[in-house]
């Protein structure tokens, strides 16, 4: 073969080469950014399961091993045990005011502690399950920081934070909107109402009956404070509204318990004097 077809046939070779590479380039990216994405959301379905895995056990009262972790949730995703971890942990303080606490670092045992016990009335526990209960916590938070009454828009700007938007399921709280617009109206721990005079209509909240008489100011606040890990001074106005809060329900208390002694006494008293009048006679 002529030298000169020898080069063009080097030369059209080379060009063709150029042309493959990048296109061979492009397949490899666009496999490898598939590849990314279908593990990511292999870790996100991991994280869920373990989220719920996380709230059995507190249900059942048993502590949490990472060698059970690992077995039941985690599986042939070890290399992300501390992302998935992590994360679901976060999901448990966030939403459910759930602490992971690791009670054994040489065999990696962890418990959840619920920060809600110092700071929520035994009654609000007890009446309300788990998550409705560190759902109802934040949003009362939200409602007294913003000066007792909070817009709905205030309330859905946390509650985004903590992973519930509007118009977006939950897998744990299913419609977020009607956990806190109905039920817990319904219940009484909420109050919803739309603001006076808006066009077009928009709505606030504020604490129910039932919220005012199973919990305080400063239980409410000892719990977000615990959430941000800070304590309740940190809010220097909100921890005096709550201490004010807390004088005049000890006032009441005492009132009311005056009150009844006063009947007690009066009850005793008209006993008597009745008996008196029937030995005279």
């Amino acid at each position: 073969m002529p030298r000169g077809q020898k080069s063009k046939l080097r030369t059209r070779e080379r060009r063709r080469q150029a042309q493959v590479e990048p296109q061979n380039l492009g397949v490899q990216r666009a496999t490898s950014t598939s590849s990314t994405e279908s593990i990511r959301g292999c870790i996100d379905d991991k994280v869920l399961i373990m989220v719920y895995y996380l709230l059995y056990k507190y249900n059942v009262k048993e502590p949490i091993s990472k060698v059970e972790m690992m077995r039941e949730v985690i599986q042939m995703y070890k290399n992300h045990y501390l992302e998935i971890l992590q994360r679901a942990a976060e999901h448990m303080e966030m939403i459910f005011g759930l602490d992971l606490k690791e009670v054994d670092p040489y065999r990696h045992i962890y418990i959840l502690v619920d920060k809600m016990e110092a700071s929520c009335d035994a009654r609000l526990r007890d009446r309300i399950e788990i998550p409705k209960t560190g759902l109802l916590m934040a949003v009362l938070g939200v409602i007294f920081m913003q000066g007792n009454c909070a817009s709905e828009e205030q309330v859905w700007e946390v509650l985004n934070v903590m992973g519930l938007y509007k118009g977006r399921k939950h897998f744990i709280f299913g419609d977020p909107k009607k956990v806190i617009t109905k039920d817990l109206v319904q219940e009484k721990y909420l109050e919803y109402r739309q603001v006076f005079n808006s066009d077009p209509p928009c709505y606030e909240f504020l604490w129910g009956s039932r919220a005012h008489a199973e919990t305080t100011k400063m239980k409410v606040l000892e719990f977000m404070a615990k959430i941000h890990n800070m304590v309740p001074t940190a809010f220097p106005s909100l921890y005096e509204e709550a201490l004010r809060d807390e004088e005049e329900r000890a006032q009441a208390r005492a009132s009311a318990k005056a009150r009844i002694a006063a009947r007690a006494r009066a009850r005793s008293s008209a006993l008597a004097s009745s008996s008196s009048h029937s030995k005279r006679v």
